[in-house]
């Protein structure tokens, strides 16, 4: 940490560090299934906190690519509170400039100002847009959503139906007593994974099971680009980018000879956006039995919000921790890293593997289903016993709380942002921990937005 920098009041690396330990720990039960071996993992602390900040260390030239938090994506006064907007998408700030009543960005400032934080809340996702209210975590516990939330399991495991064992393929290790940890077959050698997620929760799932050996097929649609055309990004490390459009004739069926092909489907857009193209967790089960599907979602699976689109900095404000966070002045803060996307995703990774581990020993579709909402719930419930013992901490304008957090974790994980092999001009965090003392790396060249056709390596 920066000498003087308030450290955040929950227990951030903590819980980062855990949800990293629980995907190391399912890569080596996979590797154990598949091979016989056990390769024990190892974690480094310092850069599990450079993995939570990636998207801010990744480099292209010397120059950070991501747009980081658009302008109109931040706290506002309210009539009585606070309200969180996340409007980084163009069709996002529409949506909240209607909601609104605002005829541009700047006058969202006094039109917000006019309304109760939950009618500014409530207008935005009428409209297509993401904001909540800035809530403490007991206004959140005793909302419905946090409720239904606090009721589900942090990873929700569920067998759909029965089907043959896939990925039952063993990978001989007759000679590895000869072979250097770097040598070893990678623990996902030869497992499809489609990758229909977005944003980073679903991309770090996505990339971690790249590092280790998984072929990675990310579709997007032609339509609300994630990032411009050939663009390399962190989030698509690990993985191959192609764009497919699943309303037309060719690209659905394209889709269905990827599916028939596929061990994994990540399904990481908003609950129900996908059912549409027959994506929906029942349908995939019957038409390809014996998949492993994993899905996302920011509030929770259960609950009346829990088909509202959602973003890490939206669910850190409607569920308590911007108010934990908060100054004594009672300007709202945030967390130093996307901790809920983050965590989420390599959580999600944990419970992919260890269903390959199941599927490949007892056959069936099995299901995994996670949300950054539970993700902040565990997050809150770790934090309880640090609350109210931390000192006491001076009053911060409304805009530096995040920033010098920011500039804290990215300090620290700067050292671990180094030129990828194949592309002396990008630098990336490499993926977090070791597995049998070999460190895990990024094993297909970086990839750009967009530019591999949608078929399987």
């Amino acid at each position: 940490m920066v000498p003087g920098v308030n450290a955040p009041l929950l227990p951030v690396e903590d819980v980062g560090v855990a949800c990293v330990e629980a995907a190391l720990g399912a890569a080596a039960r996979l590797h154990e299934a598949r091979t016989g071996e056990r390769l024990p993992p190892g974690l480094d602390r310092d850069q599990v906190r450079a993995c939570l900040v990636s998207e801010r260390l990744f480099r292209v030239a010397g120059e950070p690519t991501g747009p980081g938090f658009a302008p109109a994506s931040r706290f506002w006064r309210t009539a009585d509170g606070w309200v969180r907007t996340h409007a980084n998408f163009p069709w996002h700030r529409e949506a909240l400039l209607r909601a609104v009543g605002a005829a541009d960005e700047a006058g969202l400032a006094a039109a917000i100002a006019a309304r109760s934080a939950e009618e500014v809340e409530a207008a935005a996702f009428a409209a297509g847009g993401v904001a909540a209210k800035v809530r403490t975590a007991a206004e959140w516990r005793a909302h419905p959503q946090g409720a239904a939330v606090a009721a589900e399991p942090l990873v929700a495991r569920e067998r759909l139906g029965d089907a043959a064992p896939r990925c039952s393929k063993t990978v001989h290790t007759a000679d590895n007593e000869h072979r250097k940890p770097a040598d070893l077959p990678a623990p996902a050698a030869g497992v499809r994974v489609l990758d229909l997620t977005r944003v980073i929760a679903g991309p770090v799932c996505a990339r971690f099971l790249g590092a280790l050996g998984a072929d990675v097929l990310r579709l997007d649609p032609p339509e609300r680009p994630d990032f411009e055309p050939g663009q390399p990004a962190d989030k698509l490390l690990g993985k191959r980018s192609a764009i497919l459009d699943l309303a037309a004739g060719p690209g659905a069926r394209r889709l269905e000879a990827l599916l028939a092909d596929a061990d994994v489907v990540l399904l990481g857009y908003r609950p129900g956006a996908l059912a549409r193209f027959g994506l929906d967790p029942e349908a995939l089960a019957e038409r390809h039995p014996g998949r492993v599907i994993m899905e996302l979602a920011a509030w929770g699976h259960t609950g009346p919000w829990h088909e509202r689109r959602g973003f890490d900095s939206i669910v850190q404000a409607a569920s308590g921790i911007a108010a934990i966070e908060a100054g004594p002045d009672g300007t709202p803060g945030a967390l130093p890293c996307q901790l809920l996307d983050h965590g989420t995703g390599y959580l999600a990774a944990a419970a992919v593997m260890d269903a390959l581990v199941d599927q490949r020993e007892r056959g069936g579709t099995h299901l995994a289903r996670l949300s950054l909402a539970r993700t902040a719930h565990w997050l809150l419930g770790e934090g309880e016993g640090r609350r109210g013992v931390s000192p006491s901490r001076p009053p911060r304008k409304e805009t530096e709380a995040a920033s010098v957090a920011h500039a804290a974790w990215d300090e620290t994980g700067a050292a671990f942002a180094v030129a990828l092999d194949d592309e002396p001009t990008i630098a990336a965090v490499p993926p977090p921990g070791s597995l049998g003392g070999a460190p895990l790396r990024w094993r297909v060249p970086a990839s750009r937005y967009g530019a591999a056709e949608p078929t399987w390596a």
